[in-house]
C-alpha cells in the first residue's frame, strides 16, 4: 500500500514538474520568437509600434492558430502575460536597432537560433495539447506544426516577404513535421511524459541547427528563383 502511494506521489510530482517546465519553456519560446519579430521589423525599418506589433504577432501567432484549430479559448485573451513578455522583448531590442548595432545578432545567428528554439518548443506544446484534447494523430501533427511555424509565417507576411518556410530550402517546416510525428509515436507507445516531451524537442532543434550550420535542406524547385528571392529578402 505504501509503495502504491509512493508511486502515485512520485508520478504527481513528475507531472507537476513537467507542467511547470512547459510553462517556463513557453515563456522562453515567446521571448525567442519576439526577438526574431523585432529584428525583422528593424531590418524593414518599421517604427516602434511596428516592431512591437510584429514581435507580438510572431510570439503568439502560432498559439492563436492552435487554439482556433482546436476550438478552445485563445490563450492570451484570458491571460495576456505572454503578450506583455513579447512587448517587453521588442522594447529591449529597439535600442540595438536605433544604434544600428544588430551586427552581433547576425554574426552569432542569434535570430536563427532563437527562432529554432521557439519552433521546437511550440511544436511540442501544440502537439501535446492537441493529443490531450483527443485530437486524431493527423490533426495533432497539423496543429503542432501550425503552432510552431505560424508565428514565422505571420512575421514574413507582415514584413512583406515570402514566408521563409515555403522557399528557403532549409529544414524548417520539415523539422517541425518530423518532431510532431516523433511526439505522437512516443505518446502512442505510452513512454514516460518527460521522454515524450524532450525527445521530439531535441529532434526539431537538432534538425534546425544542422540545417543552419551544415546546409541540410530539401530540394528547391528552381535555383534561380531561390536566389532571386534571397536577394529580394535582403534588399
Amino acid at each position: 500500500m505504501n509503495s502504491l502511494l509512493t508511486s502515485a506521489a512520485t508520478d504527481g510530482i513528475l507531472e507537476h514538474a513537467l507542467g511547470t517546465l512547459r510553462v517556463v519553456l513557453e515563456y522562453l519560446g515567446t521571448v525567442a520568437f519576439a526577438i526574431s519579430g523585432a529584428v525583422a521589423a528593424s531590418r524593414r525599418r518599421m517604427d516602434l509600434v511596428g516592431a512591437v506589433v510584429l514581435a507580438g504577432l510572431v510570439a503568439v501567432g502560432g498559439g492563436t492558430m492552435r487554439d482556433l484549430l482546436l476550438q478552445r479559448p485563445v490563450f492570451w485573451i484570458e491571460n495576456p502575460a505572454l503578450v506583455w513578455v513579447a512587448v517587453a522583448t521588442a522594447l529591449a531590442i529597439v535600442p540595438f536597432a536605433r544604434r544600428r548595432d544588430l551586427g552581433a545578432f547576425t554574426r552569432h545567428r542569434i535570430v536563427e537560433m532563437s527562432d529554432a528554439f521557439g519552433l521546437a518548443i511550440f511544436v511540442v506544446i501544440g502537439t501535446g495539447i492537441a493529443l490531450d484534447m483527443g485530437a486524431s494523430p493527423v490533426a495533432a501533427v497539423i496543429v503542432g506544426v501550425a503552432n510552431g511555424v505560424g508565428g514565422g509565417i505571420l512575421r514574413d507576411l507582415f514584413s512583406a516577404q515570402v514566408p521563409e518556410v515555403f522557399w528557403n530550402g532549409q529544414l524548417y517546416a520539415t523539422a517541425a513535421l518530423g518532431g510532431a510525428i516523433v511526439y505522437w509515436i512516443l505518446w502512442a507507445w505510452h513512454l514516460p511524459p518527460e521522454l515524450v516531451f524532450w525527445i521530439p524537442l531535441l529532434v526539431i532543434l537538432a534538425l534546425r541547427v544542422l540545417s543552419l550550420t551544415r546546409g541540410w535542406g530539401v530540394p528547391s524547385v528552381a535555383v534561380v528563383q531561390k536566389r532571386e528571392l534571397q536577394n529580394e529578402s535582403h534588399a
